[in-house]
């Protein structure tokens, strides 16, 4: 039977201030929690499964985790749940330690006040279709440790370094390669020549970039407009721009 501390400990973790203080996160799901177990430098320190689930997938959990595997009812799982409908497995993990971004050689995304957990959670996925392995966060964007963020990753969250910073002083110290911030006044573009090495800044859902971080940029660039729509959601921009950015590699 699960223990009220374990259910109480599982609940907190919904909120910041307890991942903080805790230095752990919640991933939900049978998908997410797999792929998450499988990133070698993200550790797992608990898992509440269904009794099926559990015991079709302990062979493969049993490859990459070797603490506590905790059958759980499906109310007992529901009170721990952040979602509407819990999803048979719930696993508690480490946050990741950020290491340090090295900009020569790489495309990296910053993000300027991105707030909606569900663009923060599709830009990370994002990120990691493009092969793009770091995102710069402003210090007042989505945590991305909140369940809602957790769950749009589908997994990709381990597989992307992250940190949060001053944009603007990190932004000056690695300006050594190209600075491209997207907005609705720039260059085209599908003018625009594939990228070795850059870095990409994607604006809040509302405000776009702030223009300190705009006298910044190398180059400000624009997804060309056929329709009347006013602007694009956050992430989808995120991937329209980095479809063109970003060198195929066969």
């Amino acid at each position: 039977m699960l223990s009220k501390s374990d259910t109480k400990f599982i609940q907190s973790l919904h909120l910041k201030k307890f991942r903080d203080a805790a230095h752990n996160f919640v991933a939900e799901g049978s998908k997410v929690v797999l792929d998450l177990l499988q990133c070698k430098h993200l550790a797992c320190v608990h898992i509440f499964g269904l009794q099926h689930w559990l015991h079709v997938n302990e062979p493969l959990v049993r490859k990459y985790y070797l603490g506590p595997l905790q059958e759980v009812l499906p109310h007992e799982l529901e009170k721990m749940s952040a979602l509407h409908t819990p999803n048979q497995v719930l696993a508690v993990f480490e946050k990741l330690a950020p290491a340090p971004v090295i900009v020569a050689g790489n495309i990296s995304l910053v993000l300027d006040d991105i707030q909606d957990p569900g663009n923060m959670g599709t830009i990370i996925r994002i990120a990691d279709w493009f092969g793009v392995k770091n995102i710069i966060c402003s210090m007042h964007s989505a945590d991305i440790y909140n369940p809602k963020v957790v769950q749009s990753t589908m997994g990709s969250l381990g597989r992307i370094n992250i940190i949060y910073d001053n944009l603007n002083d990190w932004l000056t110290q690695n300006g050594i390669v190209p600075i491209y911030a997207a907005a609705l006044n720039g260059k085209n573009l599908l003018q625009s020549q594939k990228l070795q090495e850059g870095i990409l800044i994607i604006g809040n859902e509302s405000k776009g970039i702030s223009e300190g971080l705009l006298q910044l940029a190398t180059e400000i660039i624009t997804i060309p407009k056929v329709g009347v729509a006013e602007s694009l959601n956050a992430a989808v921009a995120t991937g329209i721009i980095l479809s063109h950015l970003v060198p195929a590699r066969l």
